[in-house]
């Protein structure tokens, strides 16, 4: 955790096996430009928040190893990776997750993310996930189940570039709060969605 002179890291040797939380493991890290994880078992580990926050000069992350499918908490995971052109997560399983608030907020290098393998069935907080991504030209979210989500404040808020947003299957019945969820989006972006309240947005 803050280590912000740290230019490589070996964690090939790490026996992770019983670790339960890896939150703010990377954080502010800001100097490291690649970072190596293949070795590490994250089957028992819950939270993920904040793990590489402010790792702002990685260039590239591979997680294809990671066993997310305990983790509960993902809010601010990748947040301000300003240096990240492209993230592979479709090894994630997100089905016991509560919490995605700021998971990639300020990513601003990320022209585009796939996150169709996603279950946010039980996800709760959405505020400020894809906040200042502006770089991202389109997102599809069209898996996403958004039925407990009580939160989408400042969601997509200054994703300047989006010309494509597909929220086709959103409900947003029991969002509580949607303050400046497209604020700053171009006016032409494409928003796709079969809600009626979010047309109206």
């Amino acid at each position: 955790m803050d280590c912000n002179k740290l230019l490589s890291i070996d964690l090939s040797h790490f026996n992770n096996i019983n670790v339960t939380n890896m939150s703010w493991m990377f954080n502010n890290c800001s100097s490291l430009t690649s970072l190596t994880l293949f070795n590490f078992n994250t089957i028992n580990v819950k939270d993920m928040s904040c793990m590489f926050h402010y790792c702002s000069s990685l260039i590239s992350l591979n997680l294809s190893s990671f066993n997310t499918i305990n983790v509960i908490n993902m809010s601010w995971m990748f947040n301000n990776c300003i240096s990240l052109k492209s993230l592979n997560l479709s090894s994630f399983k997100t089905n016991n997750v509560t919490n995605m608030s700021y998971m990639f907020s300020n990513c601003s290098s990320l022209t585009s993310l796939n996150l169709s393998s996603f279950n946010t069935n039980n996800v709760i907080n959405m505020s400020y996930m894809f906040c200042d991504c502006i770089s991202l030209i389109f997102l599809d979210l069209s898996n996403f189940n958004t039925n407990n989500v009580t939160s989408m404040r400042n969601m997509f808020n200054n994703c300047s570039s989006l010309t494509s947003l597909n929220l086709y299957n959103f409900n947003i019945n029991n969002v509580k709060d949607m303050r400046n969820m497209f604020s700053g989006l171009k006016n032409d972006c494409q928003i796709i969605s079969t809600d009626k309240n979010i047309k109206k947005i």
